[in-house]
């Protein structure tokens, strides 16, 4: 996959909100992932906010599942 046509969904502060987010996006067929996952973990909340990012051509339908959640 390529880096340049990912774009940032959503911003968390835990891992753990991410990855509800990246399982709902799963669930519907959406591919996603998580950057900054362990930063997130590591650094102090806020600092380096965990990243759910999809592709571009998924990036409305992804808004408008988490949206509804």
């Amino acid at each position: 996959m390529q880096e340049d046509s990912m774009v940032v969904l959503a911003e968390y502060n835990t891992v753990t909100e991410a990855e509800i987010a990246k399982s709902m996006l799963d669930s519907a067929g959406i591919w996603s992932t998580i950057r900054n996952e362990y930063m997130s973990a590591i650094y102090p909340v806020g600092t380096m906010p965990a990243q759910v990012v999809v592709r571009q051509e998924d990036l409305e339908k992804a808004r408008t599942l988490l949206q509804h959640r």
